[in-house]
């Protein structure tokens, strides 16, 4: 393959434009930075529009972005080590990255097209979490997460992008409130079925039903919010020693979603 150009001059405008995309304060997000091959890759692949990708000149650009990168027309540039460290200064440094365009918002109507249940997590705010549950939502066949309450101002938050390993293009994910979120679930004619500590089902009961299902989770300090607990069609728990307070809620999602498995992978057919 050719050889990449380099950029060697920190006034060059792609390092303009990184410095302009990870600003905090920025008030509307239509680029974000991307971080790491994996992340990118699978960005790439679901059709995220690139303005650029670059690899620091000290950590050559792999083989595979690169073909995955040119065989989508994405160009592709090294760049100094040195202006590289001045861009992440005081964090963790980036050997490979990108910009790329924020796609659409999904919308609440984006979320069933994909016939799976519907996971809604109810004042759920660390990104980590956050991250961990897009990943295992697309894994065990969920049609796209509601976050209600989440403190994200946009799903192409640089954390959860990280948290989530590229993955939040990848299925629908709507920031909502909990009335358009009740309101939705409701016009759609799902049971809502809210995860409890002493819930009237347990979760291996979740496999029974093969309606489309929104499940619900709060936060693990406040559970789940009075008008979804007030509105749901059943309480579900899962099964734990007595002496344990509580699952991490990425978790309880992984368990619930796994008993679902196969009705969700049917619903994917």
């Amino acid at each position: 393959m050719a050889e990449l150009d380099t950029i060697v001059n920190i006034s060059d405008p792609a390092v303009q434009r990184i410095i302009d995309v990870t600003r905090s304060s920025r008030s509307s997000i239509k680029t974000v930075l991307i971080e790491d091959v994996e992340p990118l890759m699978q960005c790439i692949r679901v059709g995220v529009d690139f303005v650029e990708i670059y690899s620091s000149s000290e950590s050559p650009i792999s083989d595979e972005l690169l073909a995955l990168c040119r065989s989508h027309d994405i160009p592709v540039r090294l760049m100094d080590s040195s202006i590289v460290n001045q861009l992440f200064k005081g964090e963790r440094k980036a050997k490979t990255f990108g910009i790329a365009r924020v796609p659409r918002p999904a919308k609440l109507g984006d979320i069933t097209d994909g016939g799976g249940d519907v996971v809604v997590l109810d004042g759920v705010k660390i990104v980590g979490n956050i991250g961990a549950i897009v990943r295992t939502s697309l894994a065990l066949g969920a049609s796209g997460i509601i976050l209600v309450d989440s403190d994200l101002t946009s799903i192409a938050d640089r954390r959860l992008l990280r948290a989530s390993r590229g993955y939040v293009f990848s299925l629908p994910i709507v920031l909502s409130s909990r009335e358009n979120a009740m309101a939705f679930i409701r016009d759609r004619g799902m049971p809502l079925m809210v995860l409890e500590a002493d819930g009237e089902l347990e979760v291996k009961d979740l496999g029974d039903n093969d309606e489309q299902l929104a499940l619900l989770f709060g936060s693990e300090k406040g559970g789940p919010s009075d008008l979804f607990r007030e509105a749901s069609s059943t309480s579900v728990s899962i099964p734990m020693i007595s002496s344990t307070e509580s699952l991490n809620v990425s978790v309880s999602v992984g368990i619930a979603l796994h008993a679902r498995i196969r009705r969700n992978f049917a619903a994917k057919r």
